[in-house]
């Protein structure tokens, strides 16, 4: 078995690299690290390498109405960073659109789900626990 470190990176689609970078570093809080050709951004997710890639159809949630369990998913510091979060959403004019505390499964506490510029789903979670021990058959 390979013995996994952590995740070095992930990438989005986007149509637009400019307005991807504001929306992911003003209203996600990701760092700003750099953009190499004008059509890749690197930045910074809290440790972990978020990649965005200007595509001419990035459509990562294709069926806005059912994103299908297909978004990504970022922690925030606590009850009082998750409430400060959904504050942050609300007063940039971002929906929220569905909002659970989900308890006794894999990945546990109270999250929120909103979209980026292109639709994709991204989640804020107040991370309470997180189940390492559950082994599912494949």
């Amino acid at each position: 078995m390979i013995d996994l470190k952590g995740v070095a990176h992930f990438s989005l689609p986007v149509s637009d690299i400019k307005k991807s970078i504001a929306f992911y570093t003003d209203i996600v809080g990701c760092k700003h690290l750099t953009t190499v050709g004008g059509k890749m951004a690197f930045l910074d997710a809290a440790g972990v390498c978020l990649i965005l890639v200007e595509r001419p159809k990035p459509a990562i949630n294709v069926h806005p109405e059912n994103h299908n369990g297909v978004h990504h998913a970022f922690i925030v510091d606590g009850e009082t960073g998750y409430r400060q979060a959904l504050e942050h959403l609300r007063d940039n004019g971002i929906e929220i659109t569905f909002e659970e505390d989900r308890q006794g499964g894999t990945v546990n506490g109270p999250r929120a789900y909103f979209r980026d510029p292109d639709g994709t789903v991204l989640e804020f979670i107040n991370l309470t626990k997180y189940d390492t021990s559950s082994r599912a058959a494949p």
